[in-house]
């Protein structure tokens, strides 16, 4: 069309100046069939892409690798973002799969687990000389199983309900005690000792609870004989025990997802996944936590709730 125009405007010229029209028209037809030539041959390659996009279309995978050759910046452009998109797409992939992965393990060990209290649940209720403290203790023992996959499955939902604002840590500590009441009245040989901290922390009340109830229960889990201590230091929250410790090999490892160290392999009671939830709480409340041990002295594990001053 532009070809046509531009031939009416030289034609028109040449008649306006009386030249001999010739010189217009005859370049112009051969202009018209080299333009012809590379439009066919244009369409040719044009349509042999199409025909590779259509089956494309119709496998099972599209692989972004059998897309016809760029033959221009703006295709070689549309590649390289189909690439990104492609390496995306892998990217989330490979994270779904690995959370599968992970929640299948987790459910496995979560099942064998909580067998294990239901069935000794089952033995005491068949006893007569059973007391109703045991069917607690292991009625307990269910509750925070469950408790810690609930927990789990909502640190990786979208909808987190984090409600950050300053808490009284004496509250949150004595709600902690007040659970694991009854462990610490049956083991006898094990005295707590705590006094009011009197510190405010800026933090999410449930979330923290959470992480403070877990280190309880390897501390009771763990120490036959001694004392639990909680109090601070500075701004560290510390829980200590005279338990059983950890390997030092096992003290850089000991908050990876499923890592249960020497002392969970032995007692066949560690899933691997208490402190390394607590770890991920901590990291999303913006709070440090630490672990250090002595293998048959005891475990101490610092929670640092020191906050930046904020300037308005």
């Amino acid at each position: 069309m532009l070809l046509i125009l531009f031939t009416v405007i030289f034609g028109i010229t040449f008649y306006l100046y009386k030249l001999p029209l010739g010189a217009v028209f005859y370049p112009a037809l051969m202009y018209f069939v080299i333009i012809a030539t590379w439009g066919a041959l244009d369409y040719i390659k044009f349509y042999s892409k199409h025909k590779v996009l259509e089956n494309l279309k119709n496998e099972i995978t599209i692989s972004f690798k059998n897309l016809p050759t760029a033959s221009s910046l703006i295709e070689e452009d549309y590649h390289k973002l189909l690439e990104i998109f492609e390496n995306e797409q892998r990217e989330l992939y490979k994270k779904s799969d690995e959370r599968y992965d992970s929640l299948i393990n987790y459910y496995t060990t979560w099942v064998h687990q909580i067998k294990t209290p239901i069935s000794a649940m089952h033995l005491l209720l068949q006893d007569e000389n059973a007391t109703k403290s045991e069917i607690k203790s292991e009625l307990f023992k269910i509750e925070q199983y469950v408790d810690m996959v609930l927990t789990y499955l909502r640190l990786d939902g979208e909808g987190n309900d984090y409600l950050i604002k300053s808490y009284d840590l004496d509250n949150i500590i004595k709600q902690a005690l007040r659970k694991f009441a009854a462990q610490f009245i049956r083991k006898k040989n094990i005295t707590l000792r705590y006094s009011p901290l009197n510190y405010q922390v800026i933090t999410d009340e449930k979330w923290l609870l959470f992480v403070v109830e877990q280190i309880l229960s390897n501390a009771l889990k763990y120490t036959k004989s001694g004392y639990i201590n909680i109090y601070m230091e500075n701004d560290d929250l510390i829980i200590s025990d005279t338990g059983i410790g950890i390997e030092q090999s096992d003290i850089n490892r000991i908050f990876s997802y499923g890592y249960t160290g020497l002392n969970g392999r032995e007692s066949k009671k560690a899933s691997g996944l208490g402190l390394y939830l607590c770890k991920r709480i901590c990291d999303n409340l913006n709070h440090e936590i630490s672990l250090s041990s002595q293998m048959g002295k005891g475990t101490i594990v610092k929670i640092n709730l020191k906050r930046p001053r904020l300037t308005f």
